[in-house]
Order: structure tokens, then sequence, then C-alpha cells
């Protein structure tokens, strides 16, 4: 029997790679019509024009129902290994808040695009990824107080570097950000979606997504990690 076989085990799995499908599905689509440039887009952006934008917002909804039952899962799993420590149970309830939060905030990004709804669909990505930095937080703590009964120490540390590492692109990525609107051009869509190579701000708008891609890259591999092991 194979390890995604036991148990729910399969849930993170599937959830990282429904993921990481939905938006490689709808990237591809997006480039394909010429609704986006190829280089580094948005990930918003891959969702904003039909028909990628009804490609994206299914696929998050379902994303979203995923990372639920996984939270929900990890809960209950940290509660059956410490059910009387009382510290773990007030971490893990919060953890349990902070994880669905950062679920709603998905499927708000999914069904709100910037186009039509462009301050809710900035909130739905602050709720996503603010939120879900926090759980990796407190998934941290969570497992600096279960070490060495529960697991060795070298999970606690590399949750820790994964967190570090999402703090650090959380920053580049909000200066990235404001040195991009730092400009002339505001928030307008259109200009987002086509960035004209003489735009002066085009290396900033460069900088931005390349940090912005890494955060979301490694906040998926942080996701794994903070699951698999116990």
């Amino acid at each position: 029997m194979w390890w995604f076989q036991q148990g729910l085990s399969f849930l993170p799995s599937a959830l990282v790679i429904w993921t990481a499908a939905a938006f490689i599905f709808s990237y591809i689509t997006a480039i394909t019509l010429h609704h986006v440039d190829p280089a580094l887009p948005y990930i918003s952006d891959t969702g904003t024009v039909a028909p990628e934008k009804c490609l994206f917002g299914a696929m998050l909804n379902i994303a979203a129902v995923l990372c639920i039952a996984t939270i929900y899962v990890r809960y209950k799993q940290v509660h059956a290994l410490n059910p009387e420590e009382s510290r773990i149970i007030k971490l893990n309830k919060a953890g349990l808040v902070l994880g669905l939060l950062s679920c709603f905030g998905l499927s708000v990004v999914a069904n709100f695009q910037k186009t039509a709804f462009f301050i809710v669909h900035v909130c739905g990505a602050v709720l996503t990824f603010g939120m879900g930095s926090l759980y990796m937080f407190v998934q941290t703590i969570l497992s600096y107080h279960m070490q060495p009964k529960i697991h060795g120490k070298q999970v606690f540390w590399i949750r820790l570097l994964v967190v570090i590492w999402c703090g650090v692109s959380a920053f580049s990525m909000l200066t990235c950000s404001s040195l991009l609107y730092s400009g002339n051009f505001g928030t307008d869509i259109v200009q987002k979606l086509h960035w004209n190579p003489e735009d002066r701000v085009r290396k900033h708008n460069i900088i931005f997504m390349q940090t912005s891609l890494r955060w979301n890259k490694r906040r998926c591999y942080s996701q794994v990690s903070n699951i698999f092991e116990n």
C-alpha cells in the first residue's frame, strides 16, 4: 500500500496537485487566446477573461473544499495526539480558524474577478495569503510544542525555515507592489493585462510578479510540509 492510500493521506496531495493544475490550465488557456502576456502574468490575470475565468473559478472552488477538508483533518490529528495539552488545544483551534478564513479567501478570489470587483478580489487575496501565512506560523509553533514526543526536531526547523521564507517573500511582494503603484498607471486593469515593454514601471512589475509567484510556490511547499509530517 502506497503512503497516499493510507487513511486520508491523499487529501494534501490532492490539494496541491489540483491547485497547481488550476493555475497551469488557466495560464495555458489565457496565453493561447492572447488574453495575457506569456511572460510572468499575475495569477489573477489568468482568471479574468472568459473562458479561462470559468475554469479558474470552478477549479479554485474545488480547491477551497479540499483545503477545508485537509485543514480539518490536521486539526483532528493534532487533537488526537494531544488530547490534554491546553496550550496545544488553544493553538490548534486558532489554526483551524485561520485555515478556514484562508479557504474562504480562496473562494472569494475564485468568484470575484478583479476586473469586476477589484476591492473584493484584493480582500480575498489578503485573506488567502495573510491568513494562510498565519496558519503556517501556528503550525510551526505546534511543531515546537510537540517535539520530541510526537515528532523530531527537524520537522520544527523545516517549518520555521519555510515560515521565514514566506515572510521575506511577502515583504518583498508588498515592497514591489508599492513601487509598482507609485507610478502614474494606478490600478488600471487593461494596463496590467498587457504591459508595454517601454513602460518605466516594467522592471518593478517583473520583480513583483517574480516574488508573487515564488511566494505562491513556496506556500504550496509549506502546506505539504505542515500536513505530511507528524
